[in-house]
């Protein structure tokens, strides 16, 4: 089946689900504080036990932590099941009927100690058990006995692998090991828990294996980085394999895979246009009911005719949202639990009865956002200057009106090799766009998602073809009408900020400032830094390919690192950095501060000693959405 992707979805207004539930909101976006857009989220996970008679939330008490809270959907009676002074309860799964597994973590204490704990409990709050400190919860299909399987690191010398795979019971604690091959790093479970298949990697090399009854078969060899002929997504009830997989063509669909014989299927069971298809499977009466996918916005395919006329219910309630479904996995309840978001409302739990036809709101994840005041973002690609169509989402600002051109900021995912956007609600873009700002998200080349080409466009292209591809975003809004050319930002994280600051090396006849945040600015020392989460492995196989081998690229990596173009950078940069960061050595920013500052005076430089590699605390987000606003304002005019 064949199936087109889904068009951005209806500006929200109003629903009466929620519509009374705001209190005294703002009259004007610009009037909403930095803190709105940044709190954390008062609801986080959802999930609907297997029978379908109660939600599992993780949702904020008064104290401000994350709690676990069940809810009894006939009587809608809610019970705080776990919750804790110290730590926020971050995911929740039901393990089976009765039992929850769930996550904890010390959100405010990131970059510190790092603490974090598996626990179980039962849905009345009794048996609390705790599990593990470290290690993997491995996905596995609704169960009816109280055992769960975990992923142990047993060396870490080549990155996250390789794992020990173990059975824990979650009353007891006690566990006990399984036999998987050496070098594992991740697994395929069966329908009665056992492991099924294994992928391993050492060196260069990678591995699927298959257990044939107390044996592991090899079935594969291949290439470690970027070369996966296939992706194991998971295993129906009845025993098929199904697989994300290219099979000749430019776009992964989906396929189900013949583990005997080492094959996918000849023909694809769904396929997106545009898109890559690295579905979530959704299983039910025994069967595959549909997949959840991403094109331009999250939408779902369903393959069985009931479910497509319950999510088209669903949708006739909610018409301007992205609504996907969870069904129960066993027995005949009515209940279905409902995630639904737009661009302009952040997301919404809620829960459906199919005989009642009757829609109950849950919970909110931000009910301090009024939806009517924030931006609709549209996903409209642009032509590079070598003809490349470059996708990207392009969100203009409530308050602006008819009123053209606006002041851009072309705000740059990291990664870079990763997907940057999807439609929905998004509290850096909404900010901006609060603040009078036209935001661009481009999928530059090396983006995925969006077909093989398109990622390997962008191997070796730092600061090259990567780099166009930005500015001539940049100048295609210009172009159309939606911003002023003169009044032009750029701004990211990671990847994002290097990005940010070779925009201003290379690119200063198109951006008027940069804000750069925990981005490289030496290509080299991104091998050679020692305190980095790339592991050794990964840095001699894998980045040679993406980024440039060290030594026969050693002059293109020199020539394309901000910190040996610091006397082209004269435009105004902020830059922020975390003194705690595991992932990219702050000598990153300390080396591009030390070289800018005997010509370029108008660096804003921001040190954060008790963050890592992002901003986890409530103070931290607020000083520096705040220095960016104010940054903006004073070299774009808004």
């Amino acid at each position: 089946m064949k199936i087109d992707r889904r068009q951005a979805l209806a500006v929200l207004l109003a629903s009466t689900v929620w519509d009374k539930a705001w209190g005294q909101a703002p009259l004007r976006p610009a009037d909403i504080p930095v803190d709105s857009f940044f709190q954390r989220p008062q609801l986080g996970r959802a999930a609907l036990n297997p029978t379908g008679t109660h939600v599992a939330l993780c949702t904020r008490g008064t104290a401000g932590r994350a709690r676990l809270v069940v809810v009894e959907l006939e009587t809608l009676a809610q019970r705080v099941v776990a919750a804790f002074d110290d730590a926020d309860v971050i995911t929740v799964r039901w393990l089976s009927e009765r039992r929850l597994i769930f996550y904890v973590f010390d959100e405010e204490g990131e970059g510190k100690s790092g603490q974090a704990d598996y626990l179980a409990v039962d849905a009345d709050g009794t048996a609390l058990q705790r599990l593990l400190t470290r290690g993997s919860l491995v996905s596995q299909g609704p169960q009816m006995g109280d055992d769960a399987l975990f992923s142990l690191a047993q060396d870490i010398s080549e990155g996250p692998g390789f794992l020990s795979l173990w059975r824990v019971n979650t009353r007891t604690g006690k566990l006990h090991e399984l036999d998987v091959p050496p070098w594992s790093r991740g697994f395929l479970i069966d329908n009665q828990g056992e492991p099924l298949a294994a992928l391993a990697a050492h060196g260069e090399t990678a591995r699927l294996h298959w257990r044939d009854g107390d044996r592991w078969r090899l079935v594969q060899e291949h290439e470690r980085f970027f070369s996966h002929p296939f992706a194991l997504l998971g295993l129906s009830p009845d025993g098929t394999v199904y697989v994300s997989s290219r099979s000749g063509h430019d776009q992964s669909a989906l396929y189900t895979y013949d583990p005997s014989t080492n094959t996918v299927s000849a023909k694809a069971l769904l396929r997106l246009n545009q898109f890559d298809m690295e579905p979530a499977l959704i299983f039910g009466k025994g069967k595959l009911l549909g997949v959840h996918v991403q094109a331009d916005a999250n939408t779902t395919v369903w393959l069985d005719e009931e479910t497509q006329a319950l999510q088209a219910a669903v949708d006739e309630k909610l018409p301007d949202t992205t609504n996907l479904l969870s069904l129960p996995r066993r027995g005949e309840s009515p209940w279905v639990l409902v995630w639904a978001y737009s661009d302009q409302q952040p997301v919404l739990a809620l829960v459906y009865h199919r005989e009642r036809k009757k829609l109950t709101l849950l919970g909110r994840s931000m009910p301090q956002i009024a939806p009517a005041l924030m931006s609709a973002m549209n996903y409209t690609p642009y032509a590079a200057r070598d003809g490349r169509t470059i996708p990207a989402y392009l969100t203009l600002p409530h308050s602006a009106g008819s009123r053209r051109p606006l002041p851009l900021v072309v705000l740059v995912h990291g990664g870079p090799f990763s997907r940057g956007s999807s439609w929905g609600w998004n509290a850096k873009v909404q900010f901006l766009a609060s603040r009078g700002y036209a935001v661009l998200q481009p999928e530059f080349r090396g983006s995925t998602g969006f077909g093989e080409s398109h990622f390997k466009a962008g191997w070796k292209q730092w600061g090259q073809a990567m780099q166009d591809d930005l500015a001539d975003g940049a100048r295609w809004a210009a172009a159309q009408g939606h911003a002023d050319p003169a009044r032009v930002a750029i701004a990211g994280g990671n990847y994002g900020g290097y990005a940010a600051l070779m925009g201003l090396a290379r690119q200063s006849d198109v951006f008027a400032c940069a804000v750069n945040w925990l981005g490289p600015t030496d290509l080299d020392l991104i091998y050679g830094a020692q305190w980095s989460d790339q592991s050794d492995v990964f840095k001699r196989y894998g980045l040679p390919k993406v980024l440039g081998d060290r030594r026969a690229d050693a002059d293109m990596l020199r020539k394309h690192s901000p910190i040996h173009l610091a006397q082209s950078i004269t435009k105004p940069v902020l830059m922020a950095y975390g003194k705690l960061d595991l992932h990219l050595s702050i000598e990153h920013g300390e080396r591009m501060r030390d070289a800018l500052e005997p010509h370029n005076k108008q660096v804003e430089w921001v040190r954060y000693d008790d963050e890592g590699h992002g901003w986890y605390r409530q103070k931290t987000k607020r000083d520096f959405w705040t220095r960016v606003e104010r940054f903006l304002a004073q070299h774009l005019k808004a």
